[in-house]
């Protein structure tokens, strides 16, 4: 019962606007899809996802801004078979580079690559030089498939950071690993808390989805891969000190009382004004902007609390 009560009350919110309630200003966690990596993720069945499409659900949902993540890493995932990789990396990020462009006060872009790939220095070197792409990178170590257990992986992901480090690029990470069976928790987060965020000493890094994936709360690795970062923020640890946290897909109709409970005592954990609203692509299943924040409101968080995240802007989107 107390499950229906708490669906019914996302069904409530998210059908007036969540009315009288304040509006994150930003989303820090939105994707566009170009119609060619629609064709990749669809075969054709579905539209690609462009910056007028995501600017009218920032506007229904009353929020200003938005970072708009490249999803060109997706050209490089394992799992799949891409001829001309690269160019088709290339081409994503500057068509993502290219739709932020046409709302400059709106929409910020974030290029993405597969860090492991041999093309990823070059890349990162490219966009630098970019003005709609300099200002940050994606990584998504799920979707392509690094292991933070593995000694060559972390050899190559130093090197990244320490690039876009030197470059003064902001990171969004997808900290959590492919959920196939590969290793997660603890382990991995103090590999990247020791071994690679020092790199990053100077940049802003934002965990995606409270270092987990979403939908919903319900993965205990990535709570646990979560509380040693929480951990280092409560006892003042430098290397966090430029260390964010979104709270995409988390929180949703179908998140258990529990996992709401424990998510909220992770965000007091880490303090609130560490944690970024974001919504994730408006695509599927995904809660649209305006439903992910009434979705989000039903957590047992103070008014004060809604309040400070909802005006929390990472300074990679000021």
């Amino acid at each position: 019962m107390r499950h229906l009560a708490f669906l019914l009350g996302v069904m409530a919110l998210s059908a007036g606007a969540a009315s009288g309630q304040t509006a994150p200003v930003a989303d820090h966690h939105q994707h566009l899809f170009s119609p060619e990596i629609a064709e990749l993720l669809t075969g054709g069945r579905g539209p690609g996802l462009a910056a007028h499409d995501v600017v009218a659900l920032l506007d229904s949902a009353g929020i200003r801004r938005a970072l708009v993540l490249s999803v060109a890493y997706m050209y490089g995932s394992p799992a799949r078979s891409v001829t001309d990789e690269y160019a088709k990396v290339r081409a994503e990020n500057d068509w993502t580079g290219a739709q932020a462009a046409q709302h400059p006060e709106r929409l910020r872009a974030f290029f993405s690559l597969n860090p492991l790939r041999e093309y990823a220095l070059g890349e990162i070197a490219r966009c630098a030089k970019d003005p709609q792409l300099r200002h940050g990178i994606k990584l998504h170590f799920g979707n392509s498939d690094v292991r933070l257990d593995d000694p060559a992986h972390v050899a190559q992901l130093q090197r990244v950071f320490r690039a876009v480090n030197d470059h003064r690029m902001a990171i969004v990470v997808h900290l959590r690993a492919n959920t196939q069976g590969r290793p997660y928790g603890p382990d991995q987060a103090r590999t990247f808390l020791e071994r690679l965020l020092p790199l990053a000493s100077e940049v802003p890094v934002q965990i995606a989805h409270m270092a987990g994936t979403g939908p919903g709360y319900d993965d205990s690795p990535a709570d646990r891969a979560l509380g040693v970062l929480a951990d280092a923020v409560t006892s003042h640890d430098p290397r966090v000190a430029r260390l964010w946290f979104d709270v995409t897909t988390v929180a949703n109709g179908d998140i258990s009382i529990a996992n709401a409970e424990q998510l909220a005592r992770r965000i007091r954990q880490l303090g609130v004004g560490r944690v970024l609203y974001g919504s994730d692509a408006a695509a599927g299943d995904n809660l649209r902007p305006r439903e992910a924040w009434a979705a989000f409101r039903r957590l047992p968080l103070t008014d004060e609390e809604f309040r400070a995240i909802a005006g929390n802007v990472a300074p990679h989107l000021r």
